[in-house]
C-alpha cells in the first residue's frame, strides 16, 4: 500500500578516471605495491626493461642536447669572432650576477613549497612499496646507459 520510491544515484567511473592523471593512478597513497600483483621475477623483467629502454633513451637524447648545445655556442662564438654579432659581456657579467644573487636567497631558505614535498612523499612511498621493480629498473637504466 505505501510503496516508497527510491532512488539511486548513478557513479560513472569512465567520467571519473578521465579526469583523473595516469600518475595519481600508480603514485596515489594507497596504491598497492607490486608485490601484491607480481612475482618477483615478473617485478624485476619488467623494471629491467623500463629501465633499459629509459637508459638508452636518456644517453641517445643526452648526445643530441650535448651536440646542440656545444654546436650553438660553437657556432656563436665563430660569429662574434669575425664579427657578425656583437657580444656586450658587460651586460652578460651583471645578468649573470643578478641570477647567482636570486639563487643564494633561494636555496637560503632551504624549503621547498608543500605541493613538491608532498608529491616527493608520494615517490618515497612508491618506491619503498616496490623495492623489487625499483631495483630492477635502476639495473636497467644504469645497462641502458651503457649500451
Amino acid at each position: 500500500a505505501g510503496a516508497k520510491e527510491e532512488s539511486f544515484n548513478m557513479l560513472d567511473l569512465t567520467e571519473y578516471t578521465k579526469s583523473r592523471p595516469w600518475w595519481r593512478k600508480i603514485f596515489a597513497p594507497n596504491s598497492g605495491s607490486s608485490a601484491e600483483k607480481y612475482n618477483v621475477a615478473t617485478q624485476l623483467v619488467i623494471g629491467g626493461v623500463t629501465g633499459w629502454c629509459t637508459g638508452f633513451i636518456f644517453q641517445k637524447v643526452g648526445k643530441l642536447a650535448a651536440t646542440a648545445v656545444g654546436g650553438g655556442f660553437f657556432l656563436l662564438q665563430i660569429a662574434n669572432h669575425t664579427g657578425y654579432i656583437k657580444v656586450d659581456w658587460k651586460l652578460v657579467e651583471r645578468d649573470m650576477n643578478k641570477a647567482k644573487q636570486q639563487l643564494k636567497l633561494h636555496s637560503s631558505g632551504n624549503k621547498a613549497c608543500p605541493e613538491v614535498k608532498s608529491r616527493v612523499d608520494e615517490v618515497i612511498i612508491f618506491l619503498k612499496k616496490n623495492v623489487i621493480l625499483t631495483g630492477g629498473f635502476a639495473g636497467g637504466f644504469l645497462l641502458g646507459m651503457a649500451s
